[in-house]
């Protein structure tokens, strides 16, 4: 099998300064699943109990020159250590920033080696990214996990497969920080968090123990999919009143989550979305938070870039 590529300017400045940094918040740890036309990078996809993120990039994002092949339809899978892949990033742009003006300008290549580490009898795999200057050279590898097998790779695909599922209803949340500030007062209050997303555009987060219980609302949201107009008589009711009214009608959901994975998912901000979007999965089976990016400039979505989230429900709560 073999990969190599040159990372483009946007393909580093979107890996170095945005996703790696919130990608590293979901775990040390994720598979980058590399195909014909898309860079994958997928947390806890053959776990149910973490939060799973899926980010991504078609190839057009992130490179240019971009040649791969395998005999598994030129997919190839392997784990790496997002924060040793975000720092060869990190030190080989130093470095092109350094060396490389002017017309011998350098280029950041990066590419699939087996390589004889010292003291080791067999070769290991690696990513290695060059940065070629002038006179010199600048090699730096980054230790990977065996690439996975044809059926590994069959098991990850279909995993993917099945994270791609969409709630039959989404909210739109404009202002994540909002949400952030209020998880933030809620970690110190209990673990477990319980989402209520309705038809009516209305999202319900609410923390409850045996002394408190903590509530916020986001009212009148843009809905995307299934969506019914509010009931005129509920307007003057309290917002736990109204979320347990718009389950019982079945124009809601509600789900149980930790709030230790509410507050990782909220990490994705590092990322710089411009907006987010929950859903609760049919049957209750996890919440699902899709970040939204636009083409920079304008309010049209960037379809070159995606990431979202599913979050493990700890109840199978009401729908």
């Amino acid at each position: 099998m073999k990969f190599k590529a040159f990372l483009t300017e946007n393909g580093v400045n979107l890996l170095e300064k945005r996703f790696l940094p919130a990608l590293d918040k979901m775990g040390k740890i994720c598979h980058l699943y590399l195909t014909r036309d898309h860079t994958m990078f997928l947390h806890n996809l053959l776990s149910g109990n973490e939060v799973q993120s899926i980010a991504q990039f078609r190839k057009e994002a992130l490179f240019d020159d971009y040649r791969i092949s395998s005999q598994n339809e030129d997919r190839i899978a392997f784990a790496v250590d997002i924060s040793l892949l975000h720092r060869a990033i990190r030190s080989s742009v130093s470095i092109c920033t350094e060396f490389g003006n002017g017309p011998t300008q350098n280029r950041l290549q990066i590419k699939l080696v087996k390589k004889l580490p010292p003291n080791c009898t067999q070769p290991m795999p690696f990513l290695t990214f060059e940065t070629k200057g002038y006179k010199s050279a600048v090699i730096q590898d980054v230790p990977i996990s065996k690439p996975l097998s044809r059926a590994e790779v069959l098991e990850l695909q279909s995993a993917l497969d099945m994270a791609q599922d969409l709630p039959q209803t989404l909210v739109q949340i404009q202002d994540l920080n909002q949400l952030q500030n209020f998880v933030d007062r809620m970690k110190h209050v209990g673990d477990l968090l319980n989402v209520s997303i309705s038809k009516y555009g209305d999202l319900y987060v609410q923390i409850s123990t045996t002394l408190i219980t903590l509530g916020a609302e986001f009212q009148k949201l843009l809905v995307i999919g299934e969506q019914v107009d509010a009931p005129a008589e509920d307007r003057h009711l309290s917002a736990q009143t109204r979320s347990a009214r718009s389950i019982l009608r079945g124009d809601a959901q509600s789900v149980q989550v930790s709030v230790k994975h509410f507050a990782k998912s909220l990490q994705c901000h590092l990322a710089k979305p411009d907006c987010a979007f929950y859903g609760i999965a049919p049957q209750g089976a996890c919440l699902t938070v899709i970040f939204q990016f636009f083409i920079p400039g304008s309010r049209q979505t960037d379809k070159s870039i995606s990431l979202h989230c599913r979050l493990p429900v700890l109840d199978p709560g009401s729908s």
